[in-house]
C-alpha cells in the first residue's frame, strides 16, 4: 500500500500526483447542483500504476475515461468525514514519470459541503441567486473528484457556464468570456491558474457582482449594495501588498482581488489565490479591521506558496501568516502596534484553550487528526500558539529583522511545495547553524505535542494597552454607588482596536455585575456600534452578566451574519444563559437551512443538539 501522507484523505499520494486539472462546470441554480467534467493530468510515481484513488463526497459519478478510453470505476464505503473513495482502473499501466489524462463526468449534490446556494432573498440585492464555495479544509471533494490533500499541488483551468445576467469568478486569473453555444441564455467564463496550488484553494463564486479598481493589480468585487463601501475600506490593499513584497519577495499570483461575500460566509477571510474572500463584517467604515486583509495577503506566501503537507501541520500555514501579517503592521505603523495586536492574539489563544480544555489534544500545536475532522480542530490555537512560538524564537535569535531573514529564506526554499513541521525545523536549524545551542534550549516537544498553554509566556510592550488595562480595572473595582464616575469621555482617546482590547480584558475576568453592564450601555452606547468586533465582545459581556435585554441583540447578530468567530461563541453564551437557551435553539433551527453547512454543523454541537 502506498504511503498516505494525509489522514484526512483517501488519496494515496505516493501512487500518482495530479499535475493539472481542467474543469468544465455548468452551474444550475434550479437544481442546486453543478454538472461537471474534471480532467486530471496525473503522473505515475511508480512503475506499473494501474489504478488511482480520488477523494469524493456525495458526488454522482457518471463516467470515467483515461486518454479518451472508457475506464472502470468503483466507489468505496462512505467515511463519516472523509467521504467516499473513487477508484478508477486504468485501461493500461503507466511507468513512473508517465502521464495520463483521467476525465470524470459527474454532478454535485444539493447538499455539497463546499457549496452554499443562496436564494435571491438571502442576498443584498434580493434579485438574483448566489453561489459561493469554501473548500478548506477537506470540502473540495464535494465539488470536484480530486486528490484532496495539501500534499498535492497542481495548476488548473476552468470554463464555467452561468446564467448570462450573473458573473463567475474563481481563484485564478480571468481568461475571457463567451456566449454558451449550447444555451444562449447563458455565458461561459474562462479561468487559468498557472501557479501550482492545493485543492483546498480552488474557489468559485457566481452572483450579481460589480467591481471597483482599488490598485494597479487589485479590484474589489461584491454586490452593488456594498461595493463602494468595500472599495473605501480596502483602499490600502496595494500598500499592504508592496509592504509584504519588501519583506518576503515578489507576489507571484498576478492579480490580487478581494470579494466581499454575503453575510453567511463562515470566516473572516479565505486566501483563495487571485481572489481573497472576505466577510462583510469587516466593513466597519473606518478601516479599523483591515488587518484581516494583511493576514490574507500574507497567505500568498505562507500557505499558498509554501503549504502545510497535511492538516496536522496547519500551524505552518497560520502561525507564519499571523507573524507576517503583524510584520506588515509593524512596517506600516510601528513596533508598539505589533506588540499591541499580539497581546490580543495571546488572549484569543487563552480563550481557545479554556474552551477546549487545557488537556484537550486539539490544543497541541501539531495535533493528531487520524480520527478527527479538521473542521472540528479549527480554532485560534494554530494561529496564536504558532505565532507565540515564532515570536519566542525571534526573541532568542536576535530580534524581528534577523528572524524575518529566516522567514524569507524558508519561503524561497520551499516555494511551490508542501512541508511538515519536521522539515520546517530542519530548515530553521540549517539557517541558524551558528545558534544551534540556543535552539537546543527550546522545549520542542512541549511546543509541538503538549496540550494547553505554551511553555513560554511572551511579555509584550503594554504602552498601547495601558489605558485599556486601567479602564478595565476601574469597571471591575467600582461599586454600584460609584458608577456615576464613568462617562463617554473614557473612550474619547481610544482607537477601535483599544476599545476591542478593553472589552477583551473584561471577558477574561469573572462576569460583570448587571448594574455595571447597564451603566456601560448608558455611557458608551455599545448597542448602537457598527464595528462587529466591538459589538461581538460587548454582547458576550451582556450575556455573561445575564442581562435579558441583550438576548434579542445577540440573536440578531447570530442571524444577520454567519462568521464562526462571532456566531459560535455567542450561541455558546446564549446556551449558558438559561433564560436564553430555548430561544437560541429555536433561532438556530429556524435559520439552519440558510446557514453555511460547516457553521450549522458546528453550532449544532455547541448547542448540544448532536
Amino acid at each position: 500500500m502506498a504511503e498516505r501522507q494525509d489522514n484526512s484523505s483517501h488519496a494515496a499520494v505516493g501512487e500518482c500526483t495530479t499535475r493539472h486539472l481542467s474543469l468544465t462546470l455548468r452551474v444550475d441554480f434550479q437544481a442546486r447542483c453543478i454538472q461537471a467534467r474534471a480532467a486530471l493530468t496525473v503522473e505515475a510515481e511508480r512503475d506499473g500504476l494501474s489504478e488511482l484513488t480520488l477523494d469524493t463526497r456525495d458526488l454522482k459519478i457518471l463516467k470515467a475515461t483515461t486518454n479518451g478510453l472508457e475506464a472502470k470505476f468503483s466507489l468505496g464505503d462512505k467515511h463519516s468525514f472523509k467521504g467516499t473513495p473513487l477508484t478508477i482502473t486504468l485501461p493500461f499501466k503507466l511507468l513512473r514519470g508517465q502521464q495520463a489524462v483521467v476525465e470524470v463526468s459527474y454532478e454535485t449534490s444539493p447538499e455539497a459541503s463546499a457549496l452554499q446556494w443562496l436564494t435571491a432573498e438571502q442576498t443584498a440585492g434580493k434579485a438574483h441567486p448566489y453561489l459561493f464555495s469554501q473548500c478548506q479544509a477537506i470540502h473540495c471533494r464535494s465539488m470536484i473528484p480530486c486528490q484532496d490533500t495539501p500534499a498535492v499541488k497542481s495548476t488548473y483551468s476552468a470554463r464555467v457556464s452561468v446564467p448570462k445576467e450573473l458573473i463567475a469568478l474563481m481563484s485564478a486569473n480571468r481568461d475571457g468570456e463567451l456566449v454558451d453555444d449550447q444555451d444562449e441564455s447563458r455565458k461561459i467564463y474562462c479561468f487559468r491558474q498557472m501557479v501550482p496550488m492545493p485543492s483546498y484553494l480552488i474557489a468559485l463564486v457566481v452572483g450579481s457582482l460589480e467591481s471597483r479598481v482599488i490598485g494597479p493589480r487589485s479590484r474589489v468585487w461584491s454586490e452593488k449594495e456594498m461595493v463602494d463601501a468595500a472599495a473605501y475600506e480596502f483602499e490600502e490593499t496595494e500598500t499592504m501588498l508592496k509592504t509584504a513584497e519588501n519583506l518576503v519577495g515578489p507576489y507571484v499570483w498576478g492579480q490580487y482581488d478581494l470579494l466581499v461575500l454575503p453575510p453567511s460566509f463562515p470566516f473572516g477571510g479565505m486566501e483563495n489565490p487571485c481572489l481573497t474572500f472576505v466577510t462583510p463584517t469587516l466593513l466597519a467604515g473606518d478601516k479599523s479591521l483591515s488587518n484581516v486583509i494583511a493576514h490574507e495577503i500574507s497567505h500568498s506566501w505562507t500557505g499558498n506558496l509554501v503549504t502545510n503537507k497535511n492538516w496536522e501541520h496547519f500551524w505552518l500555514n497560520e502561525g507564519h501568516t499571523v507573524y507576517l501579517e503583524r510584520m506588515i503592521c509593524r512596517s506600516m505603523f510601528d513596533e508598539k502596534f505589533r506588540q499591541f495586536v499580539a497581546m490580543g492574539g495571546w488572549k484569543d489563544l487563552l480563550e481557545a484553550i479554556e474552551t477546549f480544555g487545557p488537556t484537550d489534544p486539539l490544543t497541541c500545536l501539531v495535533p493528531g487528526l487520524r480520527d478527527t475532522d479538521p473542521d472540528d480542530a479549527f480554532s485560534s490555537v494554530p494561529y496564536e500558539k504558532g505565532f507565540a512560538l515564532l515570536y519566542h524564537l525571534e526573541e532568542q535569535l536576535g530580534g524581528p529583522d534577523i528572524f524575518m531573514g529566516f522567514l524569507k529564506a524558508y519561503i524561497q526554499i520551499f516555494a511551490y511545495n508542501s512541508v511538515t513541521t519536521e522539515e520546517w525545523k530542519k530548515c530553521l536549524y540549517s539557517y541558524f547553524n551558528d545558534k544551534t545551542k540556543i535552539l537546543d534550549q527550546v522545549d520542542w516537544n512541549a511546543w509541538f505535542h503538549s496540550p494547553g498553554i505554551p511553555p513560554f509566556t511572551p511579555h509584550y510592550n503594554t504602552s498601547m494597552a495601558d489605558a485599556c488595562i486601567a479602564l478595565c480595572k476601574r469597571w471591575l473595582t467600582t461599586s454600584d454607588a460609584e458608577l456615576g464616575c464613568f462617562s463617554g469621555t473614557d473612550l474619547k482617546e481610544m482607537s477601535s482596536q483599544q476599545i476591542i482590547e478593553f472589552l477583551s480584558l473584561l471577558l477574561l475576568e469573572p462576569p460583570l455585575r448587571l448594574n455595571n453592564v447597564k451603566r456601560m450601555q448608558e455611557v458608551y452606547k455599545f448597542n448602537c456600534v457598527k464595528n462587529a468586533e466591538i459589538k461581538f465582545r460587548w454582547l458576550r459581556l451582556c450575556l455573561r452578566a445575564q442581562w435579558e435585554e441583550a438576548i434579542p441583540l445577540a440573536l440578531e447578530m447570530v442571524t444577520v451574519q454567519g462568521r464562526m468567530k462571532f456566531t459560535r461563541p455567542l450561541y455558546r453564551d446564549l446556551y449558558n444563559f438559561e433564560k436564553a437557551r430555548q430561544q437560541a435553539i429555536d433561532t438556530f433551527m429556524k435559520n439552519k437551512p440558510s446557514m453555511h453547512p460547516t457553521t450549522a454543523a458546528l453550532v449544532a454541537k455547541d448547542l448540544h443538539l448532536v
